[in-house]
């Protein structure tokens, strides 16, 4: 197991900081190749395909956000086998999460290539940039399963502790769709069906590598392809601890098609600047969720050897190192990224409005670092109906609410913005109620 980290005993800051390292860099290269596409069609393409890319990622989202929250529950169920010692449980886990992954892939692209222009509608996608959205949407559909199956095996890596693999197959996918992007975007002029390509091919590229090294492997999470089924008792355990997950992401992600309309209302400009401040945001955003990440397999390992105070101690240095890291890389981009924001377009107006929009968020990162960080951790002991609900709440229906009421009063793009530092705020108070008030750690339950 030496590629691989057992988070039952040793300092536990170094074995969180350690593990969430390649998790970091593993989720920046990946934003990195999502945001190329970005940079390269506001660029070569121009604004208004800007804003078609950037009003797919919300919807894109949606979708895959469900499949992958929903398999959380193998990783939930993985890392607390893997904590136990229980090599037969693990086996089961990885090959049902292998099945749920080209189930669910194979799912999202025939409804993603479908329902796509019907989404669009409902959205309220401005004419001027719905076809091209909708070519990109068809197209990055048609090969989502490559990034379904790639995510859930990541999954099984880092329930096991090795977050070290995926990342080089994230940064060979990410250089892989710097040059696609060139090559199909600026050379061959394919605009954003393009860059759906690109993206495509990419995520094939690093899918065939995880599978291989799972293939390979000579660890216990090894996987055989004739193994690959739904195991009927585990399978009914995955689905009680995924589907919270998997409802909770799909309702916060249709919250963001929310945000996303309401942005949609004030116009294309507006639009392809909310599109190149979320490629920005994700590099702020993801390390708190790749912190997030490594709490929710602590917690998992060490809820299955039974280390309760060692989950409440890891709990309180994840917390701690997700808050200053949020207020940290909140200043630098106030001060640098008016700068940044100008590598996605030339368009002043475009400009202006992206940086008005950092000016709302940023100063707040430290709440959802709280928030994010804490839920990981409520997660990974098996809680996640709990962690759906104050998601659900605070993340979903405080922002879906707060945008309806105050736009029937003022249709204001700062009302919108000021609507996420509430609603994070409402959520951390709720966590901070939960463990306050519920018994949340308590005796695993058995193995079925």
């Amino acid at each position: 197991m030496k590629n691989n980290t057992l988070m039952t005993s040793g300092v536990i800051w170094k074995e969180i900081l350690f593990f969430s390292i390649p998790l970091i860099l593993g989720n920046l290269f990946q934003q990195l190749y999502n945001m190329v596409d970005s940079i390269v069609v506001g660029n070569v393409v121009g604004s208004d395909a800007l804003a078609a890319v950037g009003s797919s990622g919300s919807i894109i989202q949606l979708l895959i956000g469900f499949c992958i929250g929903a398999s959380a529950g193998a990783g939930v169920v993985t890392s607390q086998y893997y904590g136990a010692g229980n090599e037969e449980g693990v086996k089961k886990a990885v090959h049902t999460t292998i099945a749920i992954s080209i189930a669910a892939g194979l799912i999202l692209s025939i409804v993603g290539v479908i329902a796509s222009p019907w989404i669009l509608q409902i959205m309220e996608t401005p004419e001027e940039v719905f076809d091209q959205a909708d070519d990109y949407l068809k197209v990055y559909f048609a090969g989502i399963i490559f990034s379904v199956v790639y995510n859930m095996c990541a999954g099984i890596l880092n329930a096991v502790g090795n977050s070290k693999r995926s990342l080089i197959y994230l940064i060979i996918a990410a250089i892989s769709n710097i040059f696609l992007d060139i090559l199909f975007v600026a050379v061959f002029k394919m605009g954003v069906i393009g860059a759906a390509v690109a993206t495509d091919i990419s995520q094939l590229i690093s899918c065939i590598f995880i599978l291989r090294f799972l293939r390979r492997s000579k660890e216990i999470y090894s996987i055989r392809f004739k193994d690959i089924r739904f195991h009927k008792g585990l399978l009914s355990r995955i689905i009680k601890l995924g589907l919270p997950t998997g409802i909770q992401n799909i309702v916060i992600s249709l919250s963001n098609v929310v945000v996303q309309s309401g942005i949609n209302s004030f116009g294309a400009t507006v639009m392809a600047a909310y599109a190149a401040f979320n490629k920005i945001d994700g590099f702020i955003l993801l390390p708190i969720l790749s912190i997030n990440m490594a709490a929710t397999t602590f917690a998992g390992q060490n809820y299955g050897a039974g280390q309760f105070d060692r989950i409440r101690s890891g709990m309180k240095v994840s917390i701690g190192m997700g808050t200053v890291y949020a207020i940290v890389a909140g200043a630098v981009m106030l001060v640098f990224g008016p700068y940044i924001i100008r590598i996605f377009t030339s368009e002043q107006a475009v400009i202006e409005n992206g940086i008005y929009m950092m000016k709302y968020m940023y100063p707040f990162y430290w709440v959802i670092a709280i928030f994010h960080v804490s839920i990981g951790t409520i997660r990974g002991v098996g809680k996640t109906l709990a962690a759906m609900v104050m998601s659900v709440v605070s993340l979903c229906a405080a922002r879906v609410a707060w945008i309806w009421i105050t736009f029937q009063f003022v249709h204001k793009l700062n009302i919108l913005l000021l609507g996420y530092p509430i609603t994070w705020a409402i959520g951390a108070a709720m966590v901070f109620l939960y463990m306050k008030k519920s018994n949340w750690l308590k005796k695993p339950e058995s193995a079925e």
